[in-house]
C-alpha cells in the first residue's frame, strides 16, 4: 500500500476539485469526511486561489492546519470511466469528529480500488460461477438465471424453508437503507424466509431484546451527552480502540483534569463536576489507561470482574442504590409501570411463562427479584464490596446541593455477546430507570455499537422468536440453497471449526455434480445440482466485494459495490443520518446490493412464470429500480416513516452533519431531527411506560460454559483492535495491517508465558473440545494470570473455532466466555520475529 511507496510529495488539490460528502463507513461513530476528486492530468497551486484550501501553500502552515493531507488519504480511481485523483480527508466542521481521523477512516483513500496504483486489487469485478473446476467470470444474466432456476426449484420442492439466507442488517460499507431494503424486500416481502441469520450471529434476532422489551431503544442519547455527564459508565467496551473518535472528541474533553467542559456550564440550574468514569471489564484495556492518564486515577474506577459475572454486579449496584434512597421517585411513578398494574398479558406473575428469559415487571418487582448484597456479589465477581459500593455512589448519589447526577451508561459486545444476554441487558437498564437518567442531557443507557445502522425492512415477525439457529441447521444438513450477503461465517460465527468442515463437505457435493455436466446444458446443470442437494449437498451463492473465506465454498459470486461507489445512507450511534455520495466507479461490473437484489427478484419472477406459478411470480413485482435512489425512496420514505422531505438532495445540503433520526419536519430548508429520545418520559411501549426486569443471577447460562471453564486453564477473551476492522475483509491485501498482524495476537500474562516456554511472537495453538486455532503471542504485563485476549475473526486464525455452540434462549451467541488450553507450535517465525510487541497504552509524557 501507499506507506511502502516512499511518497514524498502529493498533488495539490485544485480550487475547482469536486467535493463530495462522505461518512466513514467503518465503525458506528460515522466520522465526517470530504472526498475531493479532479482530473489525473491536473493539480492545484500554492496561490490561495489555485488550491482547495484557499491558503498560501508557499508558506509554512501551522501545526493544526487543515491545509494538508497524508499519503494514506490519496489514490487514483475511476470516475465516469476516467482516471481522477482522489483525496478523502476529515471534515473539521463535522460535529462527530471535528476533523479527527482514525487509523481506519484516515486510510479510506489508499483503501479504494485502483487499477493505476494496484490497491484493493482483490476486489470482485464480475459475476463468477463454478466452471471447469474453478470460479470463472460470467455475465450478470447468466449468473442470475442459474441462481433463480436453482432457488425456485428448491422452493417448489422444499418450500421457502429450503432457502437459507445470511445477510447484513447494518449501515456503512455493505449496508445502508438502500441495501437493507433491497434484501429485506426480496426475502421478507416477496418471500417469507424463516431460516435467515445476521452477519455476525447465527440467527435473525436482536442483540438487545432485553432493553427493547423494556421499552428503551438502544440508541437513545447523543454524543454530546458524553461531554455533559458527571459520570460515564462503560460496560464491556473499549472505546479508544473501537469508537476512537467518539472517545477522543467527546469523552476525553469531559474527563481531562485540566478543564471543565464549557458545555456543562451552559446547562441551567445545574451544579457541575469534572467527569468520572466507571469501567466494567475483566481486562485492563487501553481505555482504562487513557482515562487514568487524562482524568487522574482518583476519578477512574476499573471494576475488573470475573468474566461473565456482570449480571450479579448490576443487581448489587441496583440494590445498593435503592437501599440508599438514590432513586428518582418522580420518574419511576410517571414513566414506568405503576404498582398494581393489572396487565397479565404483559406482566404475568413471577414464575409464569412469558416467553422471555427475564420477567418484565414494575419497580418493586425488580427490587424483589434482583436483590443481592454487596458481599454476595463480591464473592461471585471477585471484586471488593467497597468498590461495588463506590460504583453505586458514583452512579446514584446526588451531587452536593441535592442535584441529581448526570450519568451516561454505554455498553457493547462484552455485555451483548456475553453471559445471559437478555437478563444482563435488563439489569443494566434497571439502574438507568431507577435513577431517571434516560432522556436527560448527560444521560442515557445506550449500546456503543459496531457498524453504523441503516435498517429498513418489511416485518420480520414471520421469523419467530426464538429465531431459527441457522448455522446449527446447516450443520445438521438442512436446506438446499444458501444466499450469503456480505457475511463470512468461516470467521464470524461460533462453533466455526465444525461449521467450516460440514459446509465445505456439503458444497463440494454440488461442485462435483456441476463438474459432471457440459456447461452449455443449463437444464442438465440445474437437474444435477438438484440431485446433489437431495444427497445432502448445498448450493451456495455469495454476494460480496471480495472473495471471502466462505465464498471459497460457493458456486456463484456476485460482485457488490460499497460506500462511495454508490450513494448510500446510514446513521451512526447517535442516530445521525447522512448521505455518502458516490465519488468513484465501482470495480468492473460490480453493483449496489439493492440492485443485485432487484435483479434476482426479476429473474425469480420470470422463472416462476415459466414454471406456471403466476401467483407466486406476482410477489416478485415492484423491483424495477434503476438506481440506488429508487430503492431508497421505495424503502426509507415509504416504509421507515422518514417522510417525503428526507431525500438525497436534502441530505446533500446538510453535509456531514445531517440530522438525528427520527426526522420531525423541515425548517429553513433543513431537516429537523431529534437530539435525544424519551425527553418527555414516554417510552416505546403501548402505554408509554418503561418496564423493569426481574433478572436474578443464574451463573454461566449458555450450555457447556460451566463445564468448559472447569476443564480448561485459560479464558480466551476476544475482541477487536484499532488497526484491524471487523474480520479484516478489506485488510487482507493491505500491507500496513498484515505486516503488523500476520497472525491474530493473543495477549498473555508474562508468568503464563514463562510456564509454557513462550516468547514474544511465538505461534501457539489454542484448543478445546469445540476446535482449535492459532495465534501469535503478545506479552502483556497487565493481563491477569489465566486470562488471555485474542483478536476476533481474523483470517489467519479464527477465534470462533474455539467458541462452543452455546447460545441463550433467544439464540444470542456467547462469544466472550470461552475457555481453552494453549500449546506452543513454533518459535517466532520470520514474519513475527521483527515485530514490535511494545505496550499499546498511550502516555502523556
Amino acid at each position: 500500500m501507499a506507506y511502502k511507496r516512499q511518497i514524498d510529495r502529493l498533488p495539490i488539490i485544485p480550487a475547482d476539485a469536486r467535493k463530495h460528502n462522505v461518512t466513514c463507513h467503518y465503525c458506528i461513530v460515522g466520522c465526517g469526511y470530504h472526498a475531493y476528486t479532479w482530473p489525473a492530468n491536473k493539480q492545484g497551486g500554492a496561490d490561495p486561489k489555485a488550491n482547495a484550501f484557499g491558503v498560501d501553500l508557499s508558506q509554512q502552515q501551522a501545526a493544526e492546519t487543515t491545509a494538508w493531507y497524508s499519503p494514506s488519504m490519496y489514490n487514483i480511481v475511476k470516475q465516469d470511466g476516467k482516471d481522477v485523483h482522489i483525496v478523502i480527508k476529515p471534515d473539521h466542521d463535522c460535529e462527530v469528529n471535528s476533523g479527527l481521523g482514525s487509523v481506519r477512516g484516515a486510510r479510506m483513500g489508499e483503501s479504494r480500488f485502483s487499477e493505476t496504483r494496484n490497491t484493493q486489487a482483490q476486489r470482485l469485478t464480475d459475476p463468477m460461477v463454478w466452471r471447469y473446476g474453478s470460479m470463472q467470470p460470467t455475465s450478470w444474466e447468466d449468473a442470475y438465471d442459474l441462481v433463480a432456476r436453482v432457488t425456485a426449484a428448491v422452493i417448489k420442492e422444499q418450500g421457502e424453508d429450503g432457502l437459507f439466507v445470511s445477510m447484513f442488517d447494518h449501515g456503512g460499507s455493505a449496508g445502508g437503507y438502500e441495501n437493507t431494503w433491497g434484501t429485506g424486500k426480496l426475502y421478507f416481502g416477496a418471500m417469507k424466509i424463516k431460516n435467515v441469520r445476521i452477519h455476525n450471529r447465527p440467527a435473525y434476532n436482536s442483540e438487545v431484546h432485553g432493553t427493547r422489551d423494556m421499552g428503551v431503544g438502544e440508541l437513545n442519547n447523543c454524543y454530546e451527552d458524553a461531554e455533559l455527564a458527571d459520570t460515564i459508565v462503560a460496560v464491556g467496551t473499549n472505546p479508544l480502540e473501537t469508537q476512537t473518535n467518539y472517545f477522543l472528541n467527546h469523552w476525553i474533553p469531559n474527563l481531562r483534569r485540566t478543564s471543565l467542559d464549557k458545555k456543562k456550564a451552559q446547562l441551567p440550574d445545574e451544579s457541575h463536576e469534572q467527569g468520572r468514569i466507571v469501567i466494567i471489564d475483566p481486562r485492563r484495556t487501553v481505555t482504562v489507561n487513557a482515562c487514568e492518564m487524562e482524568a487522574g486515577k482518583e476519578r477512574v474506577l476499573h471494576l475488573a470482574l470475573n468474566s461473565g459475572t456482570d449480571l450479579i454486579l448490576f443487581n448489587a449496584i441496583f440494590t445498593h442504590i435503592v437501599e440508599q434512597g438514590w432513586i428518582d421517585k418522580e420518574f419511576i411513578e410517571k414513566s414506568t409501570v405503576a404498582e398494581g398494574t393489572k396487565r397479565p398479558d404483559l406482566y404475568p406473575a413471577r414464575g409464569e411463562a412469558d416467553g422471555k428469559p427475564g420477567h418484565l415487571t414494575n419497580f418493586s418487582g425488580a427490587v424483589e427479584g434482583c436483590k443481592v448484597s454487596l458481599e454476595d456479589a463480591a464473592k461471585v465477581t471477585g471484586l471488593k464490596a467497597e468498590d461495588i459500593a463506590k460504583a453505586a455512589e458514583w452512579i446514584g448519589k446526588p451531587k452536593d446541593g441535592g442535584k441529581r447526577r448526570r450519568v451516561m451508561i454505554g455498553y457493547e459486545k462484552g455485555l451483548i455477546w456475553g453471559n445471559d444476554n437478555y437478563r444482563t441487558n435488563g439489569a443494566l437498564v434497571n439502574i438507568a430507570l431507577a435513577t431517571g437518567y434516560i432522556g436527560r442531557p448527560g444521560g442515557g443507557v445506550v449500546r456503543l455499537g459496531g457498524h453504523q445502522e441503516g435498517y429498513v425492512r418489511p416485518s420480520d415477525a414471520h421469523v419467530g422468536r426464538p429465531a431459527a439457529y441457522v448455522d446449527k441447521l446447516l450443520i445438521e444438513g438442512k436446506g438446499g440453497v444458501h444466499h450469503v450477503w456480505a457475511c463470512d461465517h468461516y470467521k464470524t460465527t461460533l462453533n466455526a471449526h465444525e461449521f467450516k468442515r460440514v459446509y465445505k463437505k456439503r458444497t463440494d457435493i454440488v461442485k462435483d455434480a456441476m463438474n459432471s455436466v457440459p456447461y452449455g446444458d443449463r437444464d442438465g446443470m440445474v437437474k444435477a445440482i438438484l440431485a446433489a442437494i437431495k444427497e445432502g449437498g448445498l448450493f451456495s451463492v455469495d454476494v460480496d466485494i471480495i472473495p471471502s473465506q466462505i465464498g471459497q465454498a460457493s458456486h456463484v459470486w456476485l460482485p457488490a459495490a460499497e460506500a462511495g461507489e454508490m450513494n448510500l445512507t446510514s446513521m451512526n450511534g447517535e442516530r445521525r443520518m447522512r448521505l455518502t455520495e458516490r465519488y468513484m466507479d465501482p470495480p468492473g461490473n460490480a453493483k449496489p446490493d439493492c440492485l443485485i437484489a432487484a435483479g434476482l427478484a426479476q429473474h425469480m419472477e420470470r422463472v416462476l412464470r415459466d414454471m406456471g406459478d403466476t401467483a407466486y411470480a406476482d410477489q416478485f413485482k415492484g423491483f424495477d429500480w434503476k438506481t440506488e435512489e429508487d430503492a431508497f425512496l421505495d424503502g426509507y420514505q415509504k416504509n421507515a416513516g422518514g417522510g417525503e422531505f428526507v431525500t438525497y438532495d436534502a441530505l446533500r445540503s446538510m453535509g456531514t452533519n445531517g440530522f438525528q433520526e427520527p426526522a420531525t419536519g423541515v425548517k429553513d430548508g433543513k431537516i429537523v431531527g431529534t437530539k435525544r429520545l424519551y425527553t418527555e418520559g414516554k417510552f416505546s411501549t403501548d402505554d408509554g411506560r418503561a418496564r423493569f426486569m426481574d433478572a436474578p443471577w443464574r451463573g454461566l447460562q449458555a450450555p457447556g460454559k460451566e463445564e468448559e471453564k472447569a476443564k480448561f486453564k485459560f479464558l480466551i477473551n476476544n475482541g477487536r483492535s484499532n488497526l484491524v476492522w471487523q474480520n479484516a475483509f478489506l485488510d487482507q491485501a493491505n500491507d500496513f495491517v498484515m505486516d503488523s498482524s500476520p497472525y491474530p495476537f493473543i495477549e498473555m500474562n508474562l508468568d503464563d508465558m514463562a510456564s509454557l516456554g513462550l516468547g514474544a511472537g511465538d505461534l501457539v495453538e489454542v484448543f478445546n473440545d469445540a476446535g482449535s486455532t492459532q495465534a501469535m503471542v503478545y506479552p502483556t504485563p497487565t493481563a491477569r494470570q489465566g486470562e488471555t485476549f485474542m483478536l476476533f475473526a481474523f483470517p489467519t486464525g479464527v477465534q470462533g473455532n474455539v467458541v462452543n455452540d452455546g447460545v441463550n434462549e433467544l439464540v444470542i451467541p456467547n462469544y466472550k466466555q470461552s475457555w481453552g488450553d494453549i500449546r506452543k507450535i513454533a518459535s517466532a517465525p520470520e514474519v513475527t520475529k521483527s515485530l514490535s510487541f511494545k505496550s499499546r497504552e498511550y502516555r502523556l509524557d
